[in-house]
């Protein structure tokens, strides 16, 4: 009879109103602390709170500088906006990121920002980029995630040509340190996005909400994959839930439920600016708390 894993515990700081060295401070003194095993940044070109003409990095840059300077946390941006980069483009950069990082990357990918978020509408006329509907993003989602399967594991050139993605000569070289490649995350809570979920990713993460629609988008995960014939379990649930510093009652009840529900993949969300030896505070009054 197998045995439940336990829980992974992980944080999340994100890169806006705060800066470099402090996101660098919290995640040096993580990756000292065996109980936290991952750490995540999320991947938007202007901020989504606070001020909106704050400071805000971004992701795959900052994610390369720190796995530079980290030697032991899985890491990763929850997630990465399919909308952003070309699909080639992005798996030559988590590519360089996994060498980087000596095989420590987790490979987050979403449609990208909700289209009733204005702050997050914003950035794109801000950088240019094309905004398209939901249905066009889930498409391009999932033809994103098989090229970029392929870019890291085919030994030779291919040529694509999907409905939204064209490729000519396709060849990812270096490889991934990883084999056969990084795990893929992909985050969201749509019934369109959970059925690529259910081809594609080897871990789902849920972005925040309430416990209760975070078990019933599992659940209809269970049944889209059982259609295509994939043992859901083969699927880790993830889960954001924001830290509170003042009440950490609150968050471990919250811990608590997640982990009761199925999810055992739990990225603490830290809120700046980051208290002094913060990760060890997540440590002794979360975490340990909690196993």
């Amino acid at each position: 009879m197998s045995q439940t894993p336990p829980p992974r515990f992980g944080i999340m700081t994100a890169p806006m109103q705060v800066d470099y060295h402090d996101v660098l401070r919290v995640w040096r003194e993580a990756d000292t602390i065996p109980e936290i095993e991952h750490a995540w940044l999320f991947d938007h070109l202007m901020p989504i709170g606070g001020d909106p003409d704050g400071p805000a990095y971004e992701g795959w840059t900052l994610l390369t500088a720190l796995a530079a300077h980290t030697r032991r946390l899985r890491l990763g941006l929850l997630v990465t906006s399919n909308r952003f980069r070309p699909p080639a483009m992005l798996a030559k950069i988590a590519t360089t990121v996994d060498i980087v990082s000596d095989g420590r990357l987790e490979f987050g990918i979403g449609v990208g920002s909700r289209p009733g978020h204005p702050l997050a509408r914003r950035e794109y006329a801000a950088h240019g980029l094309p905004f398209h509907d939901s249905a066009h993003a889930v498409g391009s989602l999932a033809e994103a995630c098989t090229l970029i399967r392929r870019l890291w594991t085919e030994e030779k050139p291919f040529d694509f040509h999907g409905t939204y993605h064209q490729l000519t000569g396709a060849f990812g070289n270096p490889k991934p340190v990883q084999r056969p490649h990084p795990p893929i995350v992909i985050g969201g809570r749509s019934s369109a996005t959970l059925r690529v979920v259910a081809e594609h990713a080897d871990v789902w993460n849920m972005p925040g909400g309430e416990i209760g629609d975070a078990i019933n988008r599992s659940a209809l995960l269970d049944r889209y994959c059982a259609e295509i014939g994939r043992d859901p379990a083969a699927i880790t649930r993830s889960i954001v839930l924001s830290v509170s510093y003042d009440q950490p009652g609150v968050t471990r009840a919250a811990i608590a439920e997640a982990i009761g529900a199925g999810f055992r993949h739990i990225i603490l969300g830290l809120a700046a600016p980051y208290p002094a030896d913060v990760a060890r505070w997540v440590t002794d009054e979360l975490i340990s708390a909690s196993a």
